[in-house]
């Protein structure tokens, strides 16, 4: 017996018009990644106690898969979402502490004027570093973060704008729930930043402040780590070749300089962590054919009694050996005074030395 699937032109069109719409849907949807790999060695460790030199992921920028598309909903306005997963590449596990989609998850409206995205997220103050004011651009062992900023790199629960540019002007905003257990204002995080990206200049200007109380035990209080970091970052291209580097920082409050969040004790087994300091940095970068070179400097002024300050001093250089594959190498010394607790990290480490040299390659796909 001959069984007809459809009975009509008209029903089999009915039929595949769902496949053929999923499929002009795909076509906004674009998978993508990053893989890197490096040697990193520490050295001047506290107390001797430096690893042996190890392979580590994510050391130039973060090891990541990740999916992210489009929907055009008609008067210039599209749905837009991001799912992006951490990978520590070295071992096949998941970054950011075990999470799935770790390293970018939101969702949200994107028009000629900007966009609004609700997820998790990049802070404010770490996108303005990393992108205007750092020639190492938050990687490797020369990266701003050792000394600037509070050490968090992304807000969960936040609800966030970017702007387009507008005769180049740029801005930002974004507001972070606490969503704690114990208060709604726990762990609550807003910030704002205004800019300008000119042809030969950027500059940008950010107040970020994060709310983190630690809820002690027992008869303990509960511990401040409150931060509240304001940053003025800005860039100047030279000819094609150079860029120079520059910014100023005013943090305060304890939380409010670089400290290991992947320890659950947080700031309260560094030695008197600063809560008052102001940050400068300087650098820049030489671009020769494949290879571009990076130097920067950066002094962090502890301005309490403890007088705790620290300079970095960072070399680096990157070789494409096309637009997706890089090798990449750099050194950083860091010099703390009165035992201030600064160590020289990496994009996905926090590092354990005042020194440490690495080495390593990154693919995009």
């Amino acid at each position: 017996m001959k069984t007809r699937l459809f009975k009509s032109p008209l029903l089999a069109l009915a039929c595949l018009a769902p496949v053929a719409a999923f499929a002009q849907d795909a076509s906004a949807v674009r998978i993508y990644g990053v893989l890197d790999a490096g040697a990193v060695s520490e050295h001047n460790c506290a107390d001797d106690a430096c690893p042996s030199t190890k392979l580590s992921p994510g050391v130039s920028t973060g090891s990541v898969v990740g999916v992210k598309g489009s929907e055009d909903l008609g008067h210039d306005t599209r749905a837009v979402f991001t799912l992006e997963a951490g990978v520590r590449n070295d071992t096949g596990q998941s970054d950011q502490g075990g999470r799935l989609f770790g390293s970018q998850a939101y969702v949200g409206l994107a028009n000629r004027w900007g966009a609004l995205t609700v997820g998790r997220q990049y802070d404010i103050g770490y996108e303005t570093l990393t992108e205007v004011a750092d020639p190492f651009h938050g990687g490797t062992a020369g990266t701003a973060t050792n000394l600037m900023g509070n050490g968090s790199k992304r807000s969960d629960n936040a609800i966030k704008y970017r702007s387009g540019s507008d005769k180049g002007v740029v801005a930002s905003a974004m507001y972070s729930f606490g969503e704690s257990a114990f208060s709604t204002s726990r762990n609550r995080a807003y910030g704002a930043m205004i800019g300008y990206e000119g042809g030969l200049f950027s500059l940008r200007a950010a107040y970020q402040r994060k709310n983190n109380f630690l809820q002690g035990q027992g008869s303990t209080a509960p511990v401040d780590l409150s931060a509240r970091n304001s940053l003025v970052a800005a860039n100047l291209h030279i000819a094609k070749s150079a860029t120079i580097y520059a910014g100023y920082a005013v943090n305060r409050g304890v939380g409010s300089s670089p400290w290991d969040q992947d320890n659950p004790y947080g700031a309260l087994v560094l030695v008197s962590p600063s809560n008052r300091t102001n940050d400068a940095l300087a650098g820049v970068s030489y671009a020769q054919g494949a290879a571009t070179y990076m130097v920067s400097v950066i002094h962090k002024d502890d301005r309490t009694m403890a007088n705790m300050d620290a300079d970095q001093v960072a070399v680096g250089m990157t070789y494409a050996m096309s637009r997706r594959t890089a090798f990449y190498a750099a050194y950083s010394r860091i010099k703390d005074s009165n035992n201030a607790p600064y160590t020289v990290g990496n994009f996905s480490e926090q590092g354990k030395g005042r020194s440490a040299f690495n080495l390593g390659m990154r693919h995009a796909f």
